[in-house]
Protein backbone atom coordinates (compact mmCIF):
# COMPACT_ATOMS: atom_id res chain seq x y z
CA UNK A 1 0.00 0.00 0.00
CA UNK A 2 1.42 3.48 -1.24
CA UNK A 3 2.28 5.94 1.79
CA UNK A 4 0.71 9.04 1.36
CA UNK A 5 3.25 12.19 2.06
CA UNK A 6 0.69 13.88 3.87
CA UNK A 7 -0.07 13.28 7.25
CA UNK A 8 -3.65 12.27 8.93
CA UNK A 9 -3.70 15.65 10.80
CA UNK A 10 -2.47 17.80 7.41
CA UNK A 11 -5.58 16.24 5.10
CA UNK A 12 -7.84 16.78 8.14
CA UNK A 13 -6.78 20.53 8.22
CA UNK A 14 -7.82 20.75 4.64
CA UNK A 15 -10.97 19.54 4.48
CA UNK A 16 -11.85 21.82 7.33
CA UNK A 17 -10.13 24.95 5.51
CA UNK A 18 -12.57 23.20 2.58
CA UNK A 19 -15.87 23.24 4.92
CA UNK A 20 -14.64 26.85 5.68
CA UNK A 21 -15.19 28.57 2.61
CA UNK A 22 -11.88 28.09 1.17
CA UNK A 23 -12.08 27.51 -2.37
CA UNK A 24 -11.30 24.15 -3.73
CA UNK A 25 -9.16 24.67 -6.92
CA UNK A 26 -7.14 27.51 -4.82
CA UNK A 27 -6.72 25.00 -1.69
CA UNK A 28 -5.57 22.07 -4.38
CA UNK A 29 -3.23 24.52 -5.57
CA UNK A 30 -1.63 25.64 -2.40
CA UNK A 31 -0.67 21.95 -1.40
CA UNK A 32 -0.46 20.59 -4.89
CA UNK A 33 -2.86 18.04 -5.45
CA UNK A 34 -5.57 17.19 -7.76
CA UNK A 35 -8.59 18.17 -7.08
CA UNK A 36 -10.03 13.91 -7.60
CA UNK A 37 -7.60 13.83 -4.64
CA UNK A 38 -9.66 16.25 -2.31
CA UNK A 39 -12.57 14.88 -3.45
CA UNK A 40 -11.59 10.92 -2.36
CA UNK A 41 -10.35 12.70 0.70
CA UNK A 42 -13.46 13.89 1.33
CA UNK A 43 -15.66 11.39 0.74
CA UNK A 44 -13.68 9.14 2.76
CA UNK A 45 -12.60 10.98 5.45
CA UNK A 46 -15.23 13.34 5.52
CA UNK A 47 -16.53 14.00 9.11
CA UNK A 48 -13.76 12.44 10.83
CA UNK A 49 -11.29 13.87 13.17
CA UNK A 50 -7.00 12.59 13.45
CA UNK A 51 -7.75 9.92 15.78
CA UNK A 52 -10.67 8.11 13.49
CA UNK A 53 -8.77 8.09 10.22
CA UNK A 54 -5.73 6.82 12.07
CA UNK A 55 -8.10 3.96 13.03
CA UNK A 56 -9.60 3.75 9.88
CA UNK A 57 -6.40 3.41 8.08
CA UNK A 58 -4.90 0.39 10.80
CA UNK A 59 -8.28 -1.54 10.05
CA UNK A 60 -7.39 -1.30 6.48
CA UNK A 61 -4.35 -2.52 6.53
CA UNK A 62 -5.15 -5.65 9.24
CA UNK A 63 -8.05 -6.32 6.78
CA UNK A 64 -5.08 -6.63 3.53
CA UNK A 65 -2.66 -8.80 5.89
CA UNK A 66 -5.74 -10.42 6.87
CA UNK A 67 -6.96 -10.92 3.15
CA UNK A 68 -3.48 -11.97 2.04
CA UNK A 69 -2.89 -14.75 4.78
CA UNK A 70 -6.36 -15.93 3.82
CA UNK A 71 -5.04 -16.48 0.16
CA UNK A 72 -1.66 -18.16 1.04
CA UNK A 73 -3.10 -20.57 3.07
CA UNK A 74 -5.73 -21.78 0.50
CA UNK A 75 -2.60 -21.85 -1.98
CA UNK A 76 -0.73 -23.88 0.73
CA UNK A 77 -3.69 -25.98 1.25
CA UNK A 78 -4.33 -26.67 -2.33
CA UNK A 79 -0.84 -27.19 -3.14
CA UNK A 80 -0.54 -29.89 0.15
CA UNK A 81 -3.73 -31.12 -0.99
CA UNK A 82 -2.37 -32.53 -4.67
CA UNK A 83 0.99 -33.65 -2.62
CA UNK A 84 -0.96 -36.28 -0.51
CA UNK A 85 -1.21 -38.60 -3.18
CA UNK A 86 2.98 -39.06 -3.08
CA UNK A 87 4.82 -40.11 -0.75
CA UNK A 88 7.31 -36.85 0.53
CA UNK A 89 9.27 -38.30 3.72
CA UNK A 90 12.38 -37.51 2.46
CA UNK A 91 13.88 -33.94 2.55
CA UNK A 92 14.89 -33.82 -1.22
CA UNK A 93 11.42 -35.19 -2.03
CA UNK A 94 9.89 -32.10 -0.20
CA UNK A 95 12.65 -29.45 -1.70
CA UNK A 96 11.54 -30.99 -5.09
CA UNK A 97 7.50 -30.58 -4.47
CA UNK A 98 8.11 -27.01 -2.81
CA UNK A 99 10.25 -26.13 -5.43
CA UNK A 100 7.60 -27.30 -8.32
CA UNK A 101 5.03 -25.26 -6.05
CA UNK A 102 6.46 -21.99 -6.68
CA UNK A 103 7.44 -22.76 -10.38
CA UNK A 104 4.02 -23.84 -11.38
CA UNK A 105 1.82 -22.03 -8.57
CA UNK A 106 3.30 -18.93 -8.41
CA UNK A 107 3.90 -19.30 -4.59
CA UNK A 108 6.35 -17.51 -2.44
CA UNK A 109 9.49 -19.55 -1.14
CA UNK A 110 8.92 -19.11 2.23
CA UNK A 111 5.23 -20.30 2.25
CA UNK A 112 6.23 -22.83 0.08
CA UNK A 113 8.55 -23.98 2.86
CA UNK A 114 6.25 -23.43 5.30
CA UNK A 115 3.52 -25.59 3.32
CA UNK A 116 6.11 -28.34 3.03
CA UNK A 117 8.11 -28.35 6.44
CA UNK A 118 11.80 -27.55 4.98
CA UNK A 119 13.73 -24.62 5.80
CA UNK A 120 14.77 -22.01 3.19
CA UNK A 121 18.25 -23.35 3.63
CA UNK A 122 16.80 -26.65 1.97
CA UNK A 123 15.33 -25.33 -0.62
CA UNK A 124 18.35 -23.45 -1.61
CA UNK A 125 20.41 -26.72 -1.60
CA UNK A 126 22.54 -27.58 -4.01
CA UNK A 127 24.17 -30.91 -4.08
CA UNK A 128 27.68 -30.83 -4.63
CA UNK A 129 30.27 -33.47 -6.27
CA UNK A 130 28.23 -34.55 -8.29
CA UNK A 131 31.01 -36.34 -10.47
CA UNK A 132 32.17 -38.52 -7.17
CA UNK A 133 28.51 -39.50 -6.97
CA UNK A 134 28.53 -40.84 -10.30
CA UNK A 135 32.19 -42.55 -9.60
CA UNK A 136 30.37 -44.12 -6.48
CA UNK A 137 27.56 -44.75 -8.32
CA UNK A 138 29.24 -46.81 -10.98
CA UNK A 139 31.18 -48.63 -8.38
CA UNK A 140 28.16 -50.02 -6.38
CA UNK A 141 26.84 -50.94 -9.76
CA UNK A 142 30.09 -52.79 -10.91
CA UNK A 143 30.04 -54.67 -7.20
CA UNK A 144 26.61 -55.47 -6.85
CA UNK A 145 26.31 -56.89 -10.66
CA UNK A 146 29.52 -59.32 -10.13
CA UNK A 147 28.27 -59.96 -6.82
CA UNK A 148 24.82 -60.78 -6.73
CA UNK A 149 24.81 -61.61 -2.72
CA UNK A 150 26.93 -58.18 -1.59
CA UNK A 151 25.65 -55.91 0.71
CA UNK A 152 25.88 -52.61 1.45
CA UNK A 153 28.69 -53.56 4.44
CA UNK A 154 30.79 -55.89 1.78
CA UNK A 155 30.21 -53.25 -0.83
CA UNK A 156 31.96 -50.37 1.56
CA UNK A 157 34.79 -52.37 3.37
CA UNK A 158 35.78 -53.75 -0.66
CA UNK A 159 36.24 -50.00 -1.68
CA UNK A 160 37.35 -48.34 2.18
CA UNK A 161 40.11 -50.98 2.79
CA UNK A 162 40.47 -52.71 -0.50
CA UNK A 163 40.48 -50.04 -3.10
CA UNK A 164 41.64 -47.66 -0.53
CA UNK A 165 38.57 -44.95 -1.42
CA UNK A 166 38.16 -42.81 1.82
CA UNK A 167 34.69 -41.93 0.94
CA UNK A 168 32.24 -40.99 4.24
CA UNK A 169 30.30 -45.06 5.13
CA UNK A 170 27.17 -42.26 5.16
CA UNK A 171 28.16 -40.48 1.84
CA UNK A 172 27.97 -44.53 -0.39
CA UNK A 173 24.84 -45.58 1.52
CA UNK A 174 22.82 -42.86 0.27
CA UNK A 175 24.16 -43.39 -3.07
CA UNK A 176 23.30 -47.24 -2.45
CA UNK A 177 19.60 -46.42 -1.41
CA UNK A 178 19.22 -44.26 -4.23
CA UNK A 179 20.11 -47.04 -6.70
CA UNK A 180 17.27 -49.71 -4.61
CA UNK A 181 20.69 -52.05 -4.24
CA UNK A 182 19.08 -53.20 -1.31
CA UNK A 183 18.81 -57.08 -0.24
CA UNK A 184 16.03 -58.57 1.14
CA UNK A 185 16.18 -59.72 4.52
CA UNK A 186 15.51 -62.59 4.70
CA UNK A 187 13.89 -63.74 8.90
CA UNK A 188 15.07 -66.47 10.38
CA UNK A 189 13.31 -69.12 12.53
CA UNK A 190 15.70 -68.49 15.62
CA UNK A 191 16.03 -71.95 17.84
CA UNK A 192 16.67 -72.70 21.44
CA UNK A 193 19.83 -74.49 21.73
CA UNK A 194 22.24 -75.26 24.47
CA UNK A 195 25.31 -73.08 24.70
CA UNK A 196 27.95 -73.83 22.62
CA UNK A 197 31.37 -74.49 23.13
CA UNK A 198 33.41 -71.42 22.36
CA UNK A 199 35.49 -72.21 19.46
CA UNK A 200 39.26 -71.54 19.90
CA UNK A 201 41.01 -69.09 18.00
CA UNK A 202 44.14 -69.56 16.70
CA UNK A 203 46.90 -67.04 17.11
CA UNK A 204 49.33 -68.15 14.04
CA UNK A 205 49.34 -69.25 11.04
CA UNK A 206 48.99 -73.23 10.28
CA UNK A 207 47.86 -73.49 13.76
CA UNK A 208 44.23 -75.03 12.90
CA UNK A 209 42.82 -76.07 9.10
CA UNK A 210 39.64 -76.59 9.34
CA UNK A 211 37.91 -79.00 5.66
CA UNK A 212 34.11 -79.95 4.91
CA UNK A 213 32.42 -81.36 2.05
CA UNK A 214 29.98 -80.28 -0.31
CA UNK A 215 27.45 -81.21 -2.90
CA UNK A 216 25.76 -80.24 -6.17
CA UNK A 217 24.45 -81.24 -9.13
CA UNK A 218 25.21 -81.05 -12.61
CA UNK A 219 22.70 -79.99 -15.61
CA UNK A 220 22.53 -83.75 -16.54
CA UNK A 221 21.77 -84.63 -13.02
CA UNK A 222 25.02 -85.83 -12.25
CA UNK A 223 26.15 -85.19 -8.31
CA UNK A 224 29.55 -83.90 -7.20
CA UNK A 225 31.57 -82.94 -4.36
CA UNK A 226 33.89 -80.07 -3.21
CA UNK A 227 36.06 -80.26 -0.70
CA UNK A 228 36.52 -76.85 1.03
CA UNK A 229 39.91 -76.29 3.39
CA UNK A 230 40.36 -73.16 5.47
CA UNK A 231 43.09 -71.71 7.28
CA UNK A 232 40.70 -70.88 11.01
CA UNK A 233 43.92 -67.72 11.75
CA UNK A 234 43.30 -65.61 8.47
CA UNK A 235 40.08 -67.29 6.99
CA UNK A 236 42.11 -67.64 4.36
CA UNK A 237 40.73 -70.25 1.15
CA UNK A 238 43.37 -72.74 1.00
CA UNK A 239 41.76 -75.09 -1.53
CA UNK A 240 38.53 -76.32 -3.73
CA UNK A 241 38.33 -79.66 -4.83
CA UNK A 242 35.98 -80.75 -7.09
CA UNK A 243 35.62 -84.19 -8.25
CA UNK A 244 32.70 -86.95 -9.13
CA UNK A 245 34.13 -88.81 -6.11
CA UNK A 246 36.57 -87.52 -3.40
CA UNK A 247 37.47 -90.82 -1.33
CA UNK A 248 40.05 -90.88 1.69
CA UNK A 249 42.99 -91.17 -1.09
CA UNK A 250 41.93 -87.87 -2.65
CA UNK A 251 41.96 -86.42 0.23
CA UNK A 252 44.98 -87.09 1.54
CA UNK A 253 46.41 -86.12 -1.95
CA UNK A 254 44.55 -82.69 -1.72
CA UNK A 255 46.34 -81.77 1.55
CA UNK A 256 49.61 -82.81 0.43
CA UNK A 257 49.60 -80.70 -2.67
CA UNK A 258 48.12 -77.72 0.02
CA UNK A 259 51.18 -78.68 2.45
CA UNK A 260 54.21 -78.51 -0.12
CA UNK A 261 53.34 -74.45 -1.22
CA UNK A 262 51.41 -73.46 2.51
CA UNK A 263 53.30 -75.29 4.95
CA UNK A 264 52.20 -77.97 7.43
CA UNK A 265 49.60 -77.11 9.84
CA UNK A 266 49.30 -78.75 13.76
CA UNK A 267 45.83 -79.41 13.61
CA UNK A 268 43.09 -80.58 11.31
CA UNK A 269 39.30 -79.80 12.15
CA UNK A 270 37.05 -81.91 10.70
CA UNK A 271 33.80 -83.93 11.08
CA UNK A 272 33.05 -87.57 11.10
CA UNK A 273 33.08 -88.32 7.73
CA UNK A 274 34.34 -92.05 6.27
CA UNK A 275 37.10 -89.86 4.33
CA UNK A 276 38.20 -88.74 7.34
CA UNK A 277 38.46 -91.63 9.62
CA UNK A 278 40.13 -94.56 8.01
CA UNK A 279 43.00 -96.21 8.63
CA UNK A 280 45.03 -94.89 5.98
CA UNK A 281 44.06 -90.88 6.68
CA UNK A 282 45.21 -91.37 10.02
CA UNK A 283 48.88 -93.27 9.09
CA UNK A 284 49.23 -90.70 6.71
CA UNK A 285 48.30 -87.82 9.62
CA UNK A 286 51.11 -89.83 12.43
CA UNK A 287 53.72 -89.88 9.76
CA UNK A 288 53.26 -86.12 9.31
CA UNK A 289 53.20 -85.18 12.98
CA UNK A 290 49.00 -83.59 12.22
CA UNK A 291 46.65 -83.99 14.78
CA UNK A 292 42.76 -84.51 13.28
CA UNK A 293 40.26 -82.90 15.64
CA UNK A 294 36.94 -84.36 14.83
CA UNK A 295 33.84 -82.53 16.05
CA UNK A 296 31.43 -84.11 17.91
CA UNK A 297 28.02 -86.21 15.98
CA UNK A 298 25.50 -83.66 15.10
CA UNK A 299 27.01 -80.46 16.19
CA UNK A 300 28.61 -78.51 12.76
CA UNK A 301 28.71 -75.59 15.18
CA UNK A 302 31.86 -76.98 15.99
CA UNK A 303 33.53 -76.48 12.80
CA UNK A 304 31.58 -72.90 11.79
CA UNK A 305 34.43 -71.47 10.11
CA UNK A 306 34.82 -73.75 7.58
CA UNK A 307 30.58 -73.97 7.83
CA UNK A 308 30.58 -70.56 7.31
CA UNK A 309 32.60 -70.72 4.36
CA UNK A 310 30.19 -73.44 2.59
CA UNK A 311 27.59 -70.87 3.27
CA UNK A 312 29.50 -67.99 0.99
CA UNK A 313 30.22 -70.65 -1.32
CA UNK A 314 27.24 -71.78 -1.86
CA UNK A 315 25.63 -68.30 -1.81
CA UNK A 316 28.16 -66.50 -3.92
CA UNK A 317 28.70 -69.00 -6.88
CA UNK A 318 28.12 -72.06 -6.53
CA UNK A 319 24.03 -71.96 -6.35
CA UNK A 320 23.84 -69.38 -9.00
CA UNK A 321 24.58 -71.12 -12.12
CA UNK A 322 23.66 -74.19 -14.19
CA UNK A 323 26.80 -75.93 -14.48
CA UNK A 324 27.41 -78.14 -17.43
CA UNK A 325 30.50 -79.60 -16.26
CA UNK A 326 33.23 -80.15 -14.17
CA UNK A 327 35.88 -78.16 -15.30
CA UNK A 328 33.77 -75.23 -15.73
CA UNK A 329 33.25 -75.37 -11.88
CA UNK A 330 36.64 -75.83 -11.15
CA UNK A 331 37.87 -73.12 -13.05
CA UNK A 332 35.26 -70.91 -11.52
CA UNK A 333 36.43 -72.32 -8.29
CA UNK A 334 39.72 -70.70 -8.54
CA UNK A 335 38.98 -67.36 -9.99
CA UNK A 336 36.59 -66.98 -6.81
CA UNK A 337 38.94 -68.67 -4.52
CA UNK A 338 41.46 -65.69 -5.83
CA UNK A 339 38.94 -63.37 -5.68
CA UNK A 340 37.74 -64.45 -2.01
CA UNK A 341 41.85 -64.26 -0.72
CA UNK A 342 42.73 -61.42 -2.27
CA UNK A 343 39.38 -58.43 -2.66
CA UNK A 344 36.71 -60.12 -0.60
CA UNK A 345 36.64 -57.85 2.78
CA UNK A 346 35.43 -60.62 5.67
CA UNK A 347 33.52 -59.27 8.52
CA UNK A 348 35.15 -61.73 10.92
CA UNK A 349 38.54 -60.11 10.27
CA UNK A 350 37.23 -56.49 10.55
CA UNK A 351 36.43 -55.38 7.03
CA UNK A 352 39.79 -56.34 5.49
CA UNK A 353 41.13 -59.75 3.19
CA UNK A 354 42.04 -62.85 4.39
CA UNK A 355 45.82 -61.51 2.74
CA UNK A 356 45.63 -58.40 3.88
CA UNK A 357 45.06 -60.24 7.52
CA UNK A 358 48.16 -62.31 6.28
CA UNK A 359 50.23 -59.50 5.56
CA UNK A 360 49.44 -57.52 9.21
CA UNK A 361 50.50 -61.29 11.07
CA UNK A 362 53.93 -61.30 9.04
Amino acid sequence: MKKSRFTDSQIIEALKRAEAGLAVPELCREMGISTATFYKWRSKFGGMDASLMARMKELEEENRRLRKMYVEEKLKAEVVSEALGKKVVKPSRRREMAQRAVQERGMSISAACLAFRISQACYRYEAKHQAENDEIADWLLRLTDNNRNWGFGLCFLYLRNVRGFAWNHKRVYRIYRDLELNLRIKPRKRLVRDKPQPLSVPEVINQVWSMDFMHDQLEDGRSFRLLNIIDDFNREALGIEVDFSLPTLRVIRTLTQVIAWRGKPQVIRCDNGPEYISAAIEAWAKSWGIRFEHIEPGKPQQNAYVERFNRTVRYEWLSQYHWSDLDAVRMHATQWMWMYNHERPNMALGGITPKQRLAMAA
